[in-house]
């Protein structure tokens, strides 16, 4: 059997080119800085307080480490810690 001749050219496939979201705390974006919250010493290990860029000392979570990428966890863990201190 012939190969079967064609004046077709063969594609290439042209990636397209993809571009970091920035910095800043929207999903998809690298953390500006460290997040921390503290944790209830009383024992129930619930987050307390702010949001901040440096550990609290005592029990602590780290929410989100600088230049890592801000999930839709992290997302969520910082809008409950600001509704919490918008109740309060």
């Amino acid at each position: 059997m012939a190969a079967k001749k064609t004046d077709e050219q063969p594609q290439a496939a042209v990636r397209t080119q993809e571009y970091a979201a920035g910095a800043g705390w929207q999903v998809g974006q690298t953390a500006p800085e460290d997040a921390f919250r503290a944790l209830d010493a009383g024992g129930t290990g619930a987050p307390v307080g702010p949001v901040v860029p440096v550990h609290p000392g005592g029990y602590a979570r780290q929410i989100v480490a600088k230049g890592a990428l801000v999930t839709e966890g992290v997302r969520r863990e910082l809008d409950a810690a600001e509704a919490e201190s918008a109740e309060g």
